[in-house]
């Protein structure tokens, strides 16, 4: 039912029946990652793509989400939410809204995309289906590849319940013992450390006649079950079943420790072995015996337990990705220089670096204008990457500054700056080591920066530091210049060629100098308050950015019009939704594009009903934050890290630039209204929390917004 629908001045926009649950949201955006994979538009290994990464994504949200809720049920949290629900109710509610998706996501791959795999000529087979060549082949394997690894666990008096690690895939086994007919349960694990699918030899590849062979193979977990016999000598097998486990993986990290790098250390290894059970995927022909004893053994419920028709651990699909099938494919992307950038990117590709001088060097470029890029449509190796090396190498540069919350181990960033200090410039890189589930990656970096001579800090007490930051001094002449990156993602060259993201170069004074002062708050006991340009959280961004809301709804009572568009990952403040809403009561225009969660309402008569909302799902994540007021006629417009979350405007370091240079207005204001115009990729929501996904009407042509920024980027090579 929706909420009352009468206009009423004196409406309460805090009240519950206005915001949409958090969870909820987020099963929602998942829903729509699954449609990518069952929607037959979508070649055919990209679904196999997104079904794993609908697996991947669910993983991590039961890792953490559910283990938050039922850790504050176990505690007795009462405490409703903006959307008036109470921990235990949001579980409910997850679990009868998420086992329809995943029955979904696995019919799916049975019904559909295993049959058009091996109409390709690619056969994932089952046991049953080998003959007895391949059925040797397999025994043989497993005798030489897989038995040495395992490890058998019994359950008796003996043998307590073994700890299963987190995300582990087993086989759960009864067996008997023939003399005394006493059955007993084991697990053994599937090792993770071989394939997950056992390619079979050409030779031994049989289709049917006629028929193209791609690849043809068998999962590893069914070798292992049909040769359970060599790792129970003398017992009867009765039965076996795969399962899978989930733990609790939000771990604490006490920031007052003395050493942080070390309690992080010493918390991550929780993540694995000691977090508690939240999720057992389990076949569904396992036997009473099994459940009951995997559900006794992990101490979980009922609701905990969800059943698997046919090949189970789907996120291992992604490995089909690698098959030589480029027309089941996305055609293949490769990113353009952006034209200011050409001449200066052609002597790094002749590694010739040393003939770039004035005029034809990074920082005359920014000096002549600011640069916005726009990734993965532009090459982040080419721009972000190139200018961090040229800053390293440049004998002019005395001090390099910089944000690292997600990278990746090879890059040519860390080796920049390593390069950097060895040639004795000031080199200060901000690691974040409490960036989740790359904690490990971050310390083995953070170690190496520090060998190299780099300074390293790992951030504030309390906060993240999020935001994306990198910043150079020069000395030119007599002067000190700063030139700087600000930018939406993470420095990752990788994630780079994954999400949509923008970054700005320039070398404004007035950015520069608060990026200074931004560093000496994040490195030092600074507690500055204010900044010239920048949108700082949590010292300046929610008040900023409610006064640009207020604004708006200045504007519109005064008879001005007034418009905000804004681009995110996802809203949840209760406070910046309410102002929202107040606009829109006001009369202000709002479009939003909200990738993931987002619980605000739209289209409620009187209280949202001129906000509307669409979500883009498509080939790319779509990462990038773009925020813009129009201001009646003077209007501004800003890019950054921060979606407006209470963890981004409250406990993170965020940094959020306005961007200025008119014709870098304009081509954001195009990105945006190019986005709002998808009618491929977008998703409408509704005032009832559905989404609707859209398309083409009958005089319309199809407009993919990521389709339309690639052709954007190849017009610019011509």
């Amino acid at each position: 039912m929706l909420p009352d629908e009468k206009s009423n001045p004196e409406t309460n926009l805090r009240d519950s029946q206005y915001y949409f649950n958090r969870e909820l949201s987020w099963l929602e955006f998942n829903y729509r990652v699954l449609h990518e994979a069952l929607d037959s538009r979508t070649p055919l290994l990209e679904r196999l793509k997104f079904t794993a990464i609908f697996s991947s994504n669910l993983d991590e949200f039961f890792m953490i989400r559910v283990s938050t809720l039922k850790g504050q049920v176990e505690a007795g949290v009462a405490q409703l939410t903006p959307d008036g629900r109470t921990p235990q109710q949001q579980l409910e509610e997850i679990e009868q809204r998420l086992r329809s998706m995943v029955a979904k996501q696995h019919e799916n791959f049975e019904q559909q995309l295993r049959p058009q795999l091996a109409a390709l000529g690619v056969k994932l087979l089952n046991y049953a289906d080998l003959n007895q060549e391949q059925s040797l082949y397999c025994q043989r394997y497993f005798e030489k590849q897989v038995f040495p690894i395992l490890t058998p666990l019994g359950v008796d008096p003996g043998h307590p319940f073994p700890h299963i690690s987190n995300l582990s895939f087993n086989v759960a086994v009864v067996v008997k013992n023939p003399k005394t007919e006493e059955e007993r349960f084991a697990r053994v694990k599937v090792p993770d450390i071989l394939p997950r699918f056992i390619e079979l030899p050409q030779e031994l590849q049989q289709f049917d006649e006629g028929q193209k062979i791609v690849w043809m193979g068998i999962p590893l977990e069914q070798v292992i079950a049909h040769n359970l016999s060599s790792l129970f000598p003398g017992l009867e097998i009765q039965e076996y079943g795969f399962f899978r486990i989930t733990r609790d993986a939000d771990f604490p990290i006490q920031d007052e420790a003395d050493d942080l790098l070390l309690a992080i250390q010493q918390e991550i290894g929780k993540r694995y072995f000691k977090g508690f059970a939240v999720r057992l995927e389990l076949q569904a022909s396992a036997s009473a015996l099994v459940r009951e004893s995997l559900m006794g053994g992990l101490n979980i419920g009922a609701s905990d337990v969800y059943e698997v028709q046919g090949l189970m651990h789907l996120g291992a699909l992604m490995s089909f990705l690698a098959l030589p099938l480029p027309e089941y494919k996305d055609a293949p992307w490769q990113p353009v220089v952006p034209p200011r950038l050409r001449a200066i990117s052609q002597l790094a590709r002749a590694e010739d670096l040393e003939n770039i001088n004035e005029g034809n060097d990074f920082f005359s470029l920014i000096r002549y204008g600011d640069i916005l890029l726009h990734h993965p449509y532009e090459s982040f190796s080419d721009s972000v990457e190139l200018f961090i090396t040229q800053a390293a190498l440049d004998p002019d540069v005395l001090a390099i500054k910089m944000t690292l919350y997600r990278t990746s181990g090879d890059s040519p960033i860390i080796k920049a700056l390593m390069a950097a200090a060895a040639a004795r410039k000031q080199v200060v890189a901000l690691v974040e080591l409490k960036a989740r589930f790359d904690e490990e990656n971050n310390i083995i970096w953070a170690r190496k920066l520090e060998d190299a001579g780099v300074h390293v800090v790992y951030g504030l007490v309390g906060l993240k530091t999020h935001t994306k930051i990198f910043l150079v001094v020069r000395r030119e002449g007599e002067e000190i210049r700063r030139y700087f990156h600000i930018g939406t993602g993470n420095y990752n060259f990788l994630t780079a060629k994954l999400y949509t993201d923008l970054g700005l170069l320039s070398c404004r004074e007035a950015l520069g100098a608060d990026l200074s002062e931004l560093f000496n708050f994040l490195t030092g006991y600074s507690q500055q308050q204010t900044y010239r340009k920048l949108l700082i959280a949590p010292v300046n961004l929610r008040e900023s950015l409610l006064a640009m809301i207020r604004r708006e709804i200045e504007h519109s009572h005064q008879g001005r019009s007034g418009k905000i568009i804004a681009k995110m990952n996802a809203l949840v403040d209760p406070e910046i939704i309410a102002a929202l809403y107040e606009a829109s009561q006001a009369g202000v225009q709002i479009d939003l594009v909200i990738r993931g969660i987002c619980c605000l309402r739209p289209g409620l008569s009187g209280v949202s009903e001129n906000i509307r909302v669409i979500s883009i799902v498509g080939r790319y994540l779509e990462h990038s934050r773009i925020f813009y007021f129009q201001n009646d006629g003077e209007s501004e417009i800003y890019l950054g890290s921060a979606d407006w979350m209470p963890r981004n405007l409250d406990r993170r370091v965020e940094g959020i630039t306005p961007v200025e240079e008119p014709s870098l207005v304009n081509k954001l204001k195009e990105i945006l209204e190019i986005l709002l115009q998808d009618n491929r990729y977008a998703w409408e929501l509704q005032a009832d929390g559905t989404y609707i996904q859209r398309h083409p009407q009958a005089d319309e042509s199809e407009r993919s917004a990521q389709n339309i920024f690639m052709d954007m980027a190849l017009q610019t090579k011509s």
